[in-house]
């Protein structure tokens, strides 16, 4: 009976242990994702374009928005179309300030 509990007492840590690691990984996974890498280059090809200095802090501002529209609607051309106008607000915005 003992060995039974102390079986059971292991394959729950594992179970903790692992998903610990996998929200890790998860959240790794989100952060340096391959649509935020893309994302970002696009981001910084359009404002070289546009003639604007490039912005990191810009950047990856619009691509956090990106990426949270793109998770919440699935459309690429929605959450691109949203992103691009607030980030193009925000400049106006502090422009005006």
């Amino acid at each position: 009976m003992k060995a039974s509990k102390y079986k059971f007492f292991i394959f729950v840590n594992l179970i903790i242990l692992f998903n610990s690691f996998n929200s890790y990984y998860l959240a790794q996974t989100e952060y340096n994702s391959i649509i935020k890498l893309f994302c970002l280059q696009s981001v910084k090809e359009e404002m070289l374009k546009a003639e604007m200095l490039y912005s990191e802090e810009i950047a990856n501002e619009t691509c956090d928005c990106y990426y949270e529209e793109f998770t919440q609607t699935s459309s690429h051309q929605e959450a691109k179309t949203k992103c691009k106008l607030e980030t193009k607000e925000n400049l106006n915005h502090n422009r005006k300030i």
